[in-house]
């Protein structure tokens, strides 16, 4: 590896950029940009992804990638689609009527007046 390599390597680096990222803009195997990188740590820095400040990254700890709150909820504002959600399709145990429940499998009734009418009914002999 040359030292305009390494030097690109670490810029990109510094950017936030993954290695698959570093390996196809570098032209170098994904193997030889991962060992160089986990060798040679400069990940003192990330970069935000709303306003491009850096940020600075604690060690042993996940990566940040925001500067704070408000730019985090900006950016998933902007980018909903990048949620990553389940959606289930499931059916209330008190009407019978389908549902779609988005994140938890677990749910049970399609309305809080389903599920209060459930506990009425299970009360009353």
């Amino acid at each position: 590896m040359t030292q305009d390599e390494i030097i690109k390597i670490s810029r990109l680096q510094n950017q936030g950029m993954g290695y698959k990222r570093i390996s196809a803009l570098t032209g170098l195997p994904i193997n030889t940009v991962k060992s160089y990188c986990r060798r040679h740590p400069t990940g003192e820095f990330g970069v935000c992804l709303q306003c491009g400040v850096p940020v600075k990254q604690t060690p042993h700890k996940r990566t940040k990638k925001f500067c704070s709150d408000a730019c985090r909820m900006a950016w998933w504002k902007e980018h909903p689609k990048q949620v990553q959600r389940k959606l289930y399709h499931l059916t209330c145990a008190w009407c019978g009527k389908p549902f779609d429940s988005i994140g938890t499998s677990t749910r049970r009734y399609c309305s809080r007046i389903c599920y209060a009418d459930a506990r009425r009914k299970e009360v009353q002999p």
